[in-house]
């Protein structure tokens, strides 16, 4: 239990710190892409953890990048709403048997095709979320769906090179 939660607290520092530091600064093809890596840590929280702690998790989270990017709650609203979506997803896309207690939102332990549904879904809300609220108009609409769907898929390529990179392989669980 307590080396899970230092796991969880050294994820949060590097995530937010790799994202304050590194990726916030790579605005791609014009600002039009940009990786928001450091929701990972939400994806990655365990599956057992408390509804009321993962929406505090998701308002720190979003907080501390607010403080790196000079936003007034826009990353914590943004994170508190995938928070509470994530248990809501999750129960939609259970395996038939349930989850086991230990076992972790990773292709390591569902596959590549649950961790897809789960992750585009929260990726894609976050994006959305976050992009909406920045703007929050209409004005310029098609560039704002356009940021959302490259953001979003450049965030999911580097949340799954990072999911192949970190988390050992079982046998049964890539295709």
């Amino acid at each position: 239990m307590l080396s899970s939660i230092l796991i969880n607290i050294g994820r949060f520092v590097l995530l937010v710190l790799l994202q304050g530091l590194i990726f916030n600064e790579l605005n791609l093809w014009k600002g039009m892409a940009i990786p928001y890596v450091y929701i990972l840590f939400i994806l990655l929280l365990p599956l057992e953890t408390p509804r009321w702690a993962e929406l505090l998790l998701g308002l720190i989270t979003g907080l501390a990048l607010d403080m790196f990017t000079n936003t007034v709650g826009i990353h914590a609203s943004a994170c508190v709403a995938l928070a509470y979506v994530r248990p809501l997803l999750l129960k939609a896309i259970a395996p038939r048997d349930g989850y086991e207690f230990g076992q972790k939102a990773s292709i390591a332990d569902f596959g590549l095709n649950w961790y897809l549904k789960y992750a585009v879904v929260l990726v894609v809300i976050h994006h959305t979320w976050l992009f909406v609220v920045e703007v929050y108009s209409f004005n310029g609409f098609g560039f704002t769906i356009l940021r959302i769907l490259m953001s979003s898929a450049l965030t999911l390529v580097l949340i799954l090179l990072t999911q192949y990179l970190t988390y050992p392989r079982k046998s049964s669980g890539y295709i």
